[in-house]
């Protein structure tokens, strides 16, 4: 399944949800070492001309990088120069910019209130002069009409006489007065223009105070900013020493499990060399007692290409993954039924810890109440092969059972192949699955329903003989 994957490099959505962390971390792996190989290969060839360079199109629009002195494209770092200005300066710049444009929007909302208030104030004197002027003309218009009216009545000459005398008095004590009044108004709007002046110099005086709360505010601003700033250096100078602390851990976490994963293997390879080493010394031995001195070697181990061709054989055989559930089921019965999965090898019965094609939903909820450790396995319905599902602290993990001719491993590369399912399963029961989860199989969980899930899986086959 890996090779089809790294061949294709290209992952089914479904396939990438039956993988557990470590696994999706492995394909990962795999699949960025492959892209890294084929671009060397590709670079390569391409140096040595072994693969012709496309054709330019004529009347395409290209694009010409300017080189340098040593023939590759010519690139600008911004801040190697030496003219270049440096990140800190930069910044420090753009704060002091944006503190003066927000000095100078607070002291233009400042002036502009109080110019308003200050012609308020002017509008309002002016129209309390106008009004006081008005009612002195009215006044004075209504003693001439009241006057006129009296000298119009029918008196007596002598009464004309020296109403006419009273009115002579009154207009000159009227022209007076309109004098009076005159100089009056003359003083009021000296007095007018004296505010005015006032008012001016007030408003100088005002933007002189203004322009230096400005400049005063432009540095507080300033200040802030900057505090503002240390303060977020320090917190992302703290993040980058946690994370980097978190990383280097993580790091010694994952070269002592890949140390681990490596010295397991070394375990495995000595154990299967020692079991081949006694079993040569058994055919000796038996060669020698009965005469036959014939020199026999144990079975090589299959080699990579013997690997891919098995690969390539059951790519060609069957469909990348299961169109349905019917596939599966048949899978099972043709491939995997005749191998004894599933079923105790002593008793024949069917093991406690299998299941049928059950979903990843179902299987959870299997193991929602269990103990930590409980496990069980369950045939895939979106792959061609199992998938343990184990009771973790937290959650439940998956973890994919790839199936070969060759025998029973987990997804991935440098993993320990079975001869058969329940010899992997027994092997993790001692054996952590990952050296850093330390999963092992503790306790399994059978069925809770009847029928079991894995009624279509285990009914007798259906061949000719039988039939007839």
């Amino acid at each position: 399944m890996l090779q089809q994957i790294l061949q294709t490099m290209t992952v089914d959505p479904d396939l990438l949800a039956e993988l557990s962390d470590e696994q999706r971390a492995i394909l990962f792996v795999k699949i960025r070492e492959e892209q890294v190989r084929r671009y060397e290969e590709y670079e390569k060839n391409l140096q040595d001309e072994k693969i012709p360079r496309k054709p330019k199109k004529v009347g395409r629009k290209t694009v010409d990088f300017l080189l340098g002195r040593d023939g590759h494209e010519w690139v600008w770092v911004m801040g190697d120069h030496r003219n270049d200005k440096s990140v800190e300066e930069m910044i420090e710049l753009e704060m002091h910019e944006k503190a003066l444009k927000e000095a100078e929007r607070e002291i233009e909302e400042i002036r502009r209130r109080e110019e308003a208030e200050i012609s308020k104030r002017l509008e309002m004197e002016k129209y309390r002069l106008e009004t006081e002027q008005k009612q002195k003309e009215e006044e004075l218009r209504r003693q001439r009409e009241e006057a006129e009216l009296y000298a119009s009545l029918k008196q007596a000459r002598e009464a004309a006489r020296k109403l006419e005398e009273e009115k002579q008095k009154a207009e000159e004590e009227e022209k007076i007065r309109v004098e009076q009044l005159r100089q009056k108004a003359c003083r009021s709007c000296q007095d007018l223009d004296d505010m005015e002046h006032r008012f001016t110099e007030d408003k100088k005086r005002s933007l002189e105070r203004l322009v230096k709360n400005k400049n005063r505010r432009s540095s507080e601003i300033f200040t802030e900013y900057m505090c503002k700033r240390e303060e977020m250096e320090k917190i992302a100078e703290q993040n980058i020493q946690e994370v980097e602390s978190n990383w280097q851990e993580q790091e010694k976490k994952a070269k002592k499990a890949e140390e681990e994963v490596k010295e397991l293997a070394r375990r495995a390879r000595i154990e299967y060399k020692n079991s081949l080493r006694q079993g040569m010394n058994a055919l000796n031995a038996v060669s020698a007692f009965s005469g036959n001195g014939t020199n026999r070697k144990p079975p090589v181990p299959p080699k990579s290409e013997e690997l891919r061709k098995s690969v390539a054989k059951v790519i060609n055989k069957r469909p990348p993954r299961p169109p349905n559930k019917q596939a599966v089921v048949e899978w099972f019965l043709e491939e995997e039924r005749p191998k004894g999965v599933g079923t105790e090898r002593k008793t024949g019965k069917v093991a406690s810890w299998f299941h049928g094609v059950i979903s990843r939903l179902e299987a959870e909820n299997y193991l929602l109440n269990k103990t930590l450790g409980s496990y069980l396995v369950r045939v895939s319905e979106r792959v061609w092969g199992y998938t343990i599902s184990y009771r973790a602290e937290d959650r439940c993990k998956h973890f994919l059972i790839d199936t070969s001719d060759l025998g029973y491993q987990f997804f991935g590369a440098n993993q320990l192949m079975h001869r058969s399912l329940a010899e992997l399963i027994n092997f993790h029961k001692s054996n952590p699955i990952t050296v850093t989860g330390g999963e092992l199989l503790r306790t399994p969980v059978g069925q809770v329903k009847d029928p079991p899930d894995y009624q279509d899986l285990m009914r007798p086959r259906i061949t000719e003989s039988t039939a007839l």
